[in-house]
């Protein structure tokens, strides 16, 4: 039998193909002759950028009482405070499952406590900033923040271990937890209720499932080839002709649209050293780190000239790490626009049923994305 003919990875934007994402052993259809189908569905309204600096009602602006009751201080960088509405309890009773030995409904209907605790970090006391319209030095505050928090929650024999300090507002936690996720949701496509420029961070007693199958593809890849697994994909995206899937790349960091996204505009965003959590990042590469933020969301608001929605979250290490849970820092964006601001990606159907499918290949999001201006957000430019 004749040897099959090598191919060009061109022929990938032209016909209907799957690729492999190795962080979650999953796979992903990516069908690129389906963005010359015609859309008469759904449509989001376009995001308002006329909102005031304060806002009188907004639960998150300086001076302003929130909704359970409490009032904010005169903040005028971040503020940190305990969610009033936490997803998880510290306090609570413990659950002992009571199903016998044998009886399939300990196998079948498991359920286990979680407890933890949820703060929401204010970005900025101006109501109607987003990152894109913070500067460098505001996000290494934001960085900062998110930084010092995580190193608070981590156990006091660790030697990034800190005590917060009394004006951030929380104290250290009572109980040691696993894991701490920080999140943004922007936008109202994304269930965000509030527009002031805010975050989240949640943590808990138990390991949650993304970062599990993460740390598992990280255990799993080390153990085989005795490499870490984002940073052996790191060397193959910076050696790549023309590296087609770069967004930005300054000293330290490096914004890709990863070969395997499901979101239309996905970013993966890495630091160029192996590094497993915030607190090992040196002062060099939080600057570099906030400068790669302020690019990607740059990028994202100029694209389809909105205010671009999206999900945001750094993985990193649990708190308490387990033998072999080692894993490469990193952040995803996941924002669902897909040809325009105001026609959205829906993971329905197929996606539900079969698996996640795309309807234009990493190589040509990220070229679009790479072609944008990412200094001046485009409402500067007016």
């Amino acid at each position: 039998m004749a040897a099959q003919q090598q191919q060009s990875p061109d022929i990938l934007d032209d016909i209907s193909h799957r690729r492999f994402n190795p962080l979650r052993n999953s796979w992903i259809l990516v069908s690129p002759h389906r963005t010359k189908r015609p859309w008469q569905g759904a449509q989001e309204e376009p995001s308002k950028v006329t909102l005031p600096e304060y806002d009188e009602k907004c639960y998150l602006c300086p001076r302003n009482q929130r909704a359970a009751g409490d009032s904010n201080p005169d903040y005028e960088s971040t503020y940190v405070f305990v969610n009033d509405y936490s997803a998880v309890k510290e306090d609570q009773p413990d659950y002992v499952p009571t199903a016998a030995d044998g009886d399939k409904s300990a196998l079948l209907l498991r359920a286990e406590g979680v407890k933890g605790k949820c703060f929401v970090i204010c970005f900025h006391p101006s109501h109607n900033l987003t990152l894109a319209d913070m500067t460098t030095s505001q996000i290494t505050s934001i960085i900062k923040t998110w930084t010092l928090i995580y190193r608070s929650h981590l156990p006091p024999t660790s030697p990034y271990f800190t005590f917060l300090p009394p004006t951030i507002g929380i104290s250290n936690p009572t109980h040691q937890y696993r894991y701490m996720q920080i999140f943004e949701n922007k936008g109202a496509a994304m269930g965000c209720s509030n527009p002031h420029p805010h975050g989240q961070v949640w943590t808990e007693s138990a390991l949650p499932e993304e970062p599990a199958l993460e740390i598992t593809a990280h255990k799993h890849h080390r153990h085989k080839y005795s490499s870490c697994l984002l940073c052996d994909y790191l060397d193959v995206e910076l050696r790549a002709t023309g590296t087609p899937r770069t967004v930005f790349e300054n000293a330290h960091f490096l914004a890709l649209v990863p070969y395997w996204a499901t979101w239309p505009f996905e970013i993966l965003l890495l630091p160029k050293r192996c590094v497993s959590s915030l607190p090992e990042l040196t002062p060099e590469e939080v600057e570099s780190f906030a400068q790669a933020m302020s690019q990607v969301t740059i990028r994202y608001d100029n694209l389809f000239k909105t205010q671009f929605p999206y999900s945001m979250g750094i993985h990193q290490a649990p708190l308490v790490k387990e033998q072999g849970e080692e894993i490469h820092l990193h952040v995803h964006f996941y924002p669902p626009l897909l040809r325009s601001a105001t026609v959205r990606k829906f993971l329905v159907g197929y996606e539900m049923l079969g698996e996640p499918q795309r309807d234009i290949t990493a190589e040509q999001a990220a070229r679009r994305l790479r072609e944008l201006d990412g200094e001046v957000v485009y409402r500067k430019q007016l």
